[in-house]
């Protein structure tokens, strides 16, 4: 399955007053309370997902964890996630926030997919263990690229996340990278374009959506 041609430059669609912002959440550890640094491959291998995404036109916020580790019921990640989404939304109280999450970065999306602030994740790989859910909301979009040799995050598990949440009505698409693992090396400039193919429509959906919303508000005034 694969994505049909998007828009190429969010610039060109977006309204002068919508604020969105895509949020870069990079993987981890299941448990360490290392500190996380610039230079760990976790960060940097997300680099080019958010050059990808900036060339394309969008407001980038790259994640960095305080500590490298989910660590159980702790969620370490989401914390450090949470707080960021909230000053964006303290900054622009009507932002948009889209999350593009690798691996443990995709966890802590699900985590944050309740947030009425969020309109969408990409998640890349994700680590989704039994029991992850994302339920449907109006206007969501969740789509996931995971590679089909990945070792370390089983595609299948994410593949039937997404028709379970597409079951229950989310709009929710699976895209498989063939042969590919899970540190997206193989057939990197793929990987980024898929990612910012999916990011520019749930961006463009997005923007639909709230035009939309304001046609059927000026209808009943």
């Amino acid at each position: 399955m694969t994505l049909q041609h998007r828009p190429q430059h969010w610039e060109d669609h977006r309204s002068e007053d919508q604020h969105l912002t895509v949020m870069v959440l990079p993987g981890g550890k299941v448990s360490s309370h290392r500190r996380s640094r610039i230079w760990h491959l976790s960060n940097l291998r997300m680099r080019p997902f958010s050059v990808a995404l900036q060339q394309r036109g969008f407001d980038v916020t790259p994640i960095r964890y305080r500590t490298r580790g989910w660590n159980d019921a702790e969620q370490s990640p989401v914390a450090d996630a949470r707080h960021v989404l909230d000053r964006i939304k303290a900054q622009h109280p009507d932002a948009k926030v889209i999350l593009l999450g690798h691996s443990m970065g995709g966890r802590v999306a699900a985590a944050l997919s309740g947030d009425a602030a969020v309109v969408g994740i990409v998640a890349l790989a994700p680590w989704w263990p039994a029991g992850t859910e994302i339920g449907p909301r109006e206007g969501f979009l969740l789509r996931v690229v995971h590679g089909t040799a990945d070792r370390w995050t089983d595609p299948d598990i994410s593949k039937a996340v997404v028709e379970r949440a597409r079951r229950s009505g989310l709009d929710a698409e699976w895209i498989g990278v063939e042969g590919a693992g899970h540190f997206m090396l193989r057939r990197a400039s793929l990987w980024h374009r898929l990612a910012a193919d999916a990011v520019s429509e749930i961006a463009a959906d997005s923007e639909i959506a709230a035009s939309s919303t304001e046609v059927k508000a000026g209808e009943r005034r």
